[in-house]
């Protein structure tokens, strides 16, 4: 009881017209106390302080947060360094996604990078990886697994690539028509005499993500029999290769 007369002689002196200088501190007080029990036999607990505080304004009162401060006075973004935020966060960082992911204007497609490579007397497989890796854009800072980020490669030559040990003769390359018995098998060597662009993009498709992205992906690789290809537009550079053992010892 004694508990209830004190609450309640605080609660009035806190918001009386008088005391304006105390009703701050005292709203305060009043705000880390819970009362349980009764209504007539309330019991005074203690609470702990979470920074909320009860202000008179003109309205009437109206809760007051020291986390709006410290988001009001957080520094602005100096001018120079303005072009790494959107215009949503120019007066202050985003606290809400602190992760990068590339927009739509970092991956344009005709802003993106050619390579040129030459697939002669190179290791089938040790090609393919190294193309695979430049037309998703492992190479890169920004790399994103589910966004298109990487380059176009041109391949010429196809015809000159080389496998290693006897898999010119014993790689099987197997296609089916969708018919019963349309079976259809024949080695690395017969292929490459057949259609020797199919070998590499077998190979490349089968290192790129299986589902939408990697067909989108399969089709900035371009593959030409012989040293001529129909780019010369794009203005294509060497594709850099870090593999020492990529190229065939003759």
């Amino acid at each position: 009881m004694a508990a209830a007369i004190l609450a309640s002689a605080s609660l009035s002196a806190a918001f009386s017209p008088t005391n304006h200088a105390s009703s701050s501190s005292a709203a305060v007080a009043l705000s880390r106390t819970i009362f349980f029990g009764s209504s007539r036999f309330p019991v005074a607990v203690a609470k702990p302080e979470f920074g909320v505080a009860l202000l008179r304004s003109k309205g009437g009162l109206r809760i007051h947060c020291q986390q709006e401060e410290q988001q009001q006075n957080l520094a602005v973004i100096p001018r120079e360094q303005r072009w790494m935020f959107e215009e949503s966060e120019i007066n202050g960082p985003d606290i809400w996604n602190k992760t990068w992911y590339p927009k739509a204007a970092d991956h344009i497609s005709t802003e993106k990078t050619w390579y040129i490579v030459d697939a002669t007397d190179k290791i089938l497989g040790r090609l393919a990886s190294t193309i695979a890796i430049h037309i998703r854009g492992k190479n890169l800072a920004t790399y994103t697994p589910s966004v298109d980020m990487g380059a176009y490669v041109i391949v010429v030559n196809a015809e000159k690539v080389a496998v290693s040990g006897k898999k010119r003769n014993q790689k099987l390359y197997r296609r089916h028509s969708g018919r019963p018995g349309g079976m259809k098998v024949e080695t690395f060597d017969q292929l490459q005499q057949r259609i020797p662009e199919r070998i590499i993009e077998h190979a490349v498709r089968g290192m790129l993500p299986k589902g939408r992205l990697g067909r989108a992906l399969f089709t900035h690789l371009k593959v030409y029999k012989g040293p001529d290809h129909p780019h010369v537009a794009q203005q294509p550079i060497p594709l850099p290769i870090r593999d020492k053992r990529i190229q065939v010892d003759k």
